[in-house]
């Protein structure tokens, strides 16, 4: 068995989708349509909030840095992934591999951490309205999202540092992009550490934005069962339902895909990958159209600029 010690010369080869390999210039139609769809959306979104004065709400800043997290996430992914299906260069270099594995990891925590902070603004929206912007102030936000920035440094940067310290046993690495656990499963000594590290952050993100998510939303529905108006539950529901629909989007395919590399031994190689691809693109391909969809602010600023251009 040959014995790969980790240095700066140690080159891993990335599959692509095991199992696909001849449909990898097909499979690349949806990545790359999904990739221009994520650059357009997140970025037209992010240029709205930037540059209207009248979006500089918590609500919209914290859906800008959302859109900025979709897009680390993206294009850290896109970009090898692409070259792996059109021109079959399957190459990556350890440092390369370990820092894409940062910014992808690292975005996705950061945007659980900013879904976090949503919920809190969707609370203080529907059961503290009179004192919405005295509470949500912008230094709040900005806090807000230095605190989401740190955790997704913290609690990935352990993972490639504890990489480093591995030999591997083998350099095949059978997925699209550096995935943590796909790396893990390449090295031949000891990777209970990082097994162990890779579960807690799981947990720790997952398990208790979740938590935190769910909490909040128990006191907007214990709220809104207290409204006697009906105009004013269906309004404090529809002021909600674009945040639930991310989260749905978001978690769902997050949780599945964790615990197929974990206890899903029997599902073929090329649905997990696929999955795990899907799980990071489709939430930055739909939460531009489903936030556009159901802000009506938003929706006016499009439509302004749309006029703007056929002027």
């Amino acid at each position: 068995m040959l014995i790969f010690n980790h240095s700066s010369s140690l080159t891993f080869t990335l599959l692509g989708i095991p199992g696909l390999e001849s449909q990898h210039l097909w499979l690349s139609v949806p990545f790359s349509s999904m990739f221009l769809a994520v650059l357009i959306g997140n970025g037209a979104v992010l240029f709205l909030v930037v540059t209207e004065p009248t979006l500089h709400t918590p609500m919209y800043l914290l859906l800008a840095l959302l859109m900025v997290a979709d897009l680390i996430s993206t294009l850290a992914l896109m970009p090898k992934l692409l070259c792996v299906f059109w021109f079959n260069n399957r190459e990556i270099a350890a440092k390369a591999c370990f820092t894409q594995m940062f910014f992808i990891h690292g975005a996705s925590v950061v945007r659980s951490a900013l879904l976090v902070a949503m919920a809190l603004d969707r609370f203080v929206a529907v059961c503290e309205p009179l004192r919405y912007n005295t509470i949500l102030s912008h230094s709040l936000v900005g806090r807000l999202g230095l605190m989401a920035l740190t955790k997704g440094v913290l609690l990935i940067l352990p993972m490639p540092l504890l990489l480093q310290q591995l030999a591997f046993c083998s350099v095949v690495i059978p997925h699209t992009y550096c995935d943590h656990m796909a790396v893990v499963k390449m090295a031949c000594n000891h990777t209970r550490p990082n097994r162990i590290y890779g579960l807690f952050v799981i947990l720790l993100v997952v398990g208790l934005d979740l938590l935190l998510i769910g909490f909040s939303y128990a006191l907007i529905l214990q709220a809104v069962i207290r409204l006697n108006s009906r105009d004013a539950t269906f309004k404090a529901l529809n002021t909600c339902s674009a945040h639930l629909f991310v989260i749905a989007l978001t978690y769902a395919p997050a949780l599945f895909s964790s615990i197929t590399h974990r206890i899903g031994h029997h599902i073929p190689p090329h649905t997990h990958i696929l999955l795990a691809n899907l799980y990071l693109l489709l939430p930055s391909v739909f939460n531009p159209v489903i936030y556009g969809i159901k802000m009506k602010e938003m929706r006016g600023k499009v439509a302004q600029c749309l006029c703007r251009g056929n002027v």
